[in-house]
């Protein structure tokens, strides 16, 4: 679909508006085209006039200022407030509209989209470019009319005063119309190549700024500067080939902008010495050359700001229409409280096409209840075989069911509502405790959080921090441990009260007392509920139900740690690497 069609489809329900915004602008820009006729009537009609005294020039001339200065002074500044209020109001109601839908959409993208894409380059397309597509609105939708319909009036005018010298004042036009086709389709391109450099210097600089401690303990300064300067030049060469180019463009256009007053000047001066014009007429349209070629200076420069406008509106329009990897079907069911009973068949699953396998052949059933630990070497495929669950990623090939129904044919959003997750590097936002642990549920009460909080035994520590619960984490929860992080993230898990639980190396980077903590409410939470562990450190798992070994994408072994410890198979190595028999 055309990205201006689509951005059409925002800009329709205001239409009605924009219309009214072009009509009241046409009498804002109508009103200053009276003064020409004015000039000239003062010239033909009252200075140059015979007959008439001294006295009877000065009464007419009083009634012509007062007319005219009660228009420039009580109509227009109205006119000129409604059109600058209503311009402004539609196009940022607009922006508003398109940057809503966008996240929106930005919430349905896939982990994988994730992966291979820049959080900088997406913030700069939201913030960045959508802001330069209100130029389209404000300006192609409203402001190029009025200077249209302006030059219209004008020459319209100037047609009932001299038809010959009207076809002077606009013989350049066509030179326009060639300079305008010949230097903004490249103009285009060249904008998009700018904008998509600035994005990448944008990606750059936040994830930089993220790595900051990685960058002082290696003592990179140097070389990321030079890292950053080598995009911060790109984008230089593409902001000066975009100016080069701007300023060829706008080389040509103001050359004929000056050269067509010339003409007329000339024409009509020669017109006046062979007495075929009045004075007050050659003035008149000396002066509007000005209305004519002012709003045609105008429209020059909107088409340089319309081409930026429209190179951002395909930018938006190309993150806008990025496919979902993960789509609900039309007739996909919703799921309500499951009993959790999950079931694996032949599960099979690439992160891209041309990737090998991370898991092949995966068969797995888990009663209700259960809880399941998956172990092995780093690599093999357990964290790939968790995400699979709440549909972060979809199958290759085979199946996983709950409840004996088939993942893909439920809506994502209600199988998320019946998962809780606790990852080795959980995401606090920077926000309050009590905002971070109110994620597994936003309207609880403040007393259910601070029960879930005590389930989590994150209480004691909350109540430490200076604010209590209103406390601020920082970004990414920078100003709590490592361990406080993993309470209240158990804690909104907690509070979301699923009946399916998914421990993602929970409490790898932890030290041992943390990790106890942890451990003994992550015990309470999995309490009658299937449960899932990843788990590095094998002395936290010992307590499952069932623990399988899984090893380059395959299941290996399954069974308790007894009866895994008696088959002294994988399970019995790795337990014995971590000296822990």
């Amino acid at each position: 679909m055309n990205t201006i069609k689509q951005y059409m489809t925002f800009v329709k329900p205001y239409k009605w508006k924009i219309l009214w915004t072009i009509v009241i602008g046409v009498v804002k820009f109508a009103i200053p085209l009276l003064i020409p006729l004015i000039l000239k009537f003062v010239i033909d009609n009252i200075i140059d006039a015979e007959g008439l005294t001294a006295g009877e020039k000065t009464s007419k001339l009083f009634w012509l200022m007062g007319t005219s200065l009660v228009i420039f002074l009580f109509l227009r500044p109205p006119v000129e407030y409604l059109r600058q209020y209503l311009a402004q109001w539609v196009g940022s109601k607009i922006l508003y509209d398109i940057r809503d839908k966008l996240f929106d959409h930005i919430q349905k993208m896939s982990l994988r989209f994730y992966s291979n894409t820049k959080t900088g380059e997406i913030i700069s397309r939201v913030i960045h470019d959508v802001e330069q597509t209100k130029t389209f609105v404000i300006t192609g939708l409203m402001n190029v009319w009025l200077d249209v319909v302006t030059i219209a009036i004008a020459i319209t005018i100037m047609l009932t005063m001299d038809v010959w010298l009207t076809i002077v004042a606009i013989i350049l036009f066509p030179f326009y119309g060639f300079s305008i086709k010949y230097f903004y389709g490249r103009l285009r391109h060249l904008t998009r190549e700018r904008s998509q450099a600035l994005a990448e210097v944008q990606g750059h600089l936040h994830e930089r700024v993220q790595g900051i401690p990685v960058t002082r303990s290696f003592a990179l300064e140097e070389h990321e500067q030079d890292q950053f300067d080598e995009r911060n030049k790109t984008f230089l060469n593409k902001a000066i080939t975009h100016t080069a180019w701007n300023a060829k463009t706008f080389a040509v256009t103001n050359t004929i902008t000056d050269l067509a007053p010339l003409l007329v000047i000339a024409f009509a001066s020669y017109q006046v010495i062979n007495g075929d014009l009045t004075m007050g007429t050659m003035m008149a349209f000396v002066a509007y050359m000005e209305r004519v070629y002012s709003p045609l200076r105008r429209l020059i420069n909107a088409s340089t700001t319309l081409t930026q406008s429209i190179a951002s509106i395909d930018r938006v329009f190309e993150f806008y229409n990025e496919p979902y990897d993960i789509k609900d079907k039309e007739d996909a069911i919703s799921l309500n409280r499951v009993d959790g009973e999950i079931e694996f068949e032949n599960v099979s699953f690439k992160y891209n096409d041309e990737e090998n396998e991370v898991l092949r052949n995966i068969n797995l059933k888990v009663k209700k209840g259960e809880t399941i630990a998956l172990v092995g070497m780093s690599g093999g495929g357990k964290s790939s075989l968790v995400s699979l669950i709440p549909r972060f990623y979809d199958v290759t090939s085979g199946s996983i069911k709950v409840d004996g129904i088939d993942i893909r044919d439920v809506e994502a959003r209600s199988l998320r509502n019946n998962i809780g997750m606790v990852l080795q590097d959980n995401i606090l936002f920077s926000e309050s405790v009590a905002m971070n642990i109110r994620m597994g549920k936003p309207d609880a009460t403040d007393e259910e959080v601070k029960a879930a909080a005590r389930a989590a035994n994150a209480a004691e520590f909350i109540s430490d921090l200076p604010n209590g619960y209103d406390t601020l984490v920082g970004e990414r929860g920078v100003k709590l441990s490592g361990g406080q992080k993993q309470r209240i993230a158990i804690a909104r898990v907690f509070l979301k009260n699923p009946p399916i639980l998914i421990f993602d190396e929970a409490t790898s980077a932890l030290d041992l007392e943390s990790e106890h903590s942890i451990q003994l409410a992550m015990e309470k939470l999995a309490s009658r509920r299937t449960t899932f562990i990843v788990a590095h450190r094998l002395a936290t798992i010992t307590h499952a139900d069932r623990i399988v070994v899984i090893e380059h994408g395959e299941i290996q072994e399954s069974g308790s740690h007894e009866e895994l410890m008696a088959k002294k198979g994988s399970y019995y190595d790795l337990y014995e690497v971590q000296h822990l028999g």
